[in-house]
């Protein structure tokens, strides 16, 4: 397809695909991005666009914090912005059992270096009068907000561009090999391949599929996330909402519309992407929304979607070379990933360019099958 042999090849182009590319090029790098779909359209165009550290796992918080402010200042890195907006956050409590929720994640979380507190229900009205009053307390953070997901590959897209980074889409890897200096990535039926010095696998959900080419095992979960919004209404919120269960996320954008979510699923998979929705978890849905903002028992549902996300045995993101496989990376199943991604991939990136990581990567090979880890744990010395 290309007679130009890269530096690096990207497999999937969604926010940590995306960012590591971009970073990488910036650099001096010669990078090729190739994305079965559009670019940023399988999930990170089509998630919820929570900025929050309220549903991030604790031990990926300092992660997230990072991210946030790369959101928050888009100039820095990207360019154009997502129109990410800084908004508190608040996660509601109801019983006596949700506040000892709150109270027990808002203390994990703040080892972790979130300035998060759990405040009286008269606080957390004061933050945001639309909630509903019969709370028994609110864990809020000032770090919070949101950002306008869809125009995430739009900003990507240009700013590659930019920086010099080929693009290619529409593009489903069949196949990946090792050569003598390097790895062969092509279609199924061969007609297109791309030649590469080093390889990023970054493909989400396909992380699986992907890793299996190369004969490497490890499972990912596809979570199929139902997502909901309202056509558009006056001001009825002002914070990021959440639920001590973490089965709600909520946020109203400046056009008045409300995106309800939280981790419903729909039915769908890999391979199908989502076809259905679930009406029960729609309605439960959205009357978990409305007893949180009980102005939204007005709103009318104006369009329904379902994005998809990716999950390891462990909950925990793989990030980091594959020891068995020189010069290979992965990078993916980052819970909250469109929050932490763009840090992810800038934390990739200083790892293929020979730097030493800001922060600690995520080692994929501690997900292999016992007899696999052994042997990529005698290749490293270990």
């Amino acid at each position: 397809m290309t007679s130009t042999r890269f530096d690096v090849c990207i497999v999937g182009g969604g926010v940590m695909g995306c960012s590591t590319a971009l970073f990488l090029a910036k650099a001096g790098m010669r990078v090729v991005v190739v994305e079965h779909n559009a670019l940023c359209r399988s999930a990170s165009g089509v998630n919820a666009g929570t900025l929050t550290l309220h549903m991030t796992r604790a031990a990926l918080v300092p992660y997230a914090m990072k991210a946030w402010e790369m959101w928050m200042r888009p100039e820095t890195w990207l360019g154009q912005g997502v129109l990410a907006t800084h908004a508190p956050g608040l996660s509601l409590a109801f019983t006596d059992a949700e506040v000892m929720m709150l109270e027990e994640r808002a203390a994990a979380r703040r080892e972790y270096g979130a300035d998060i507190s759990v405040i009286s229900p008269q606080a957390a009205m004061k933050v945001d009068p639309g909630i509903n009053s019969s709370i028994k307390a609110a864990a809020f953070c000032e770090i919070d907000g949101f950002a306008s997901a869809y125009l995430t590959g739009r900003a990507f897209y240009a700013a590659l561009r930019e920086a010099g980074v080929t693009i290619i889409e529409q593009f489903s890897v069949g196949h990946i090999e090792r050569q003598n200096a390097g790895y062969r990535v092509s279609t199924e039926d061969r007609s297109q391949s791309i030649e590469a010095t080093r390889l990023v696998l970054a493909g989400g959900v396909w992380l699986e599929p992907m890793l299996a080419m190369i004969g490497i095992h490890i499972p990912v979960k596809t979570l199929i996330n139902q997502l909901i919004v309202t056509e558009r209404m006056p001001t009825v919120m002002r914070s990021v909402l959440s639920i001590a269960n973490g089965l709600l996320s909520m946020k109203q954008f400046a056009n008045g519309t409300v995106v309800i979510g939280g981790g419903w699923q729909g039915i769908g998979s890999r391979e199908l992407g989502g076809r259905e929705t679930i009406p029960e978890n729609l309605i439960g849905n959205l009357r978990l929304g409305q007893h949180a903002v009980p102005a939204l028992a007005s709103a009318r549902v104006a369009r329904i979607w379902l994005g998809l996300e990716s999950e390891t045995a462990d909950a925990m993101p793989m990030i980091g070379p594959l020891a068995q496989h020189p010069d290979l990376f992965v990078i993916g199943c980052v819970h909250s990933g469109y929050t932490s991604g763009p840090y992810m991939g800038k934390l990739l990136a200083q790892q293929i360019l020979g730097q030493h990581p800001e922060m600690p990567l995520f080692d994929p090979s501690r997900l292999l099958p016992t007899d696999d880890h052994a042997v990529a744990s005698l290749s490293r010395g270990q």
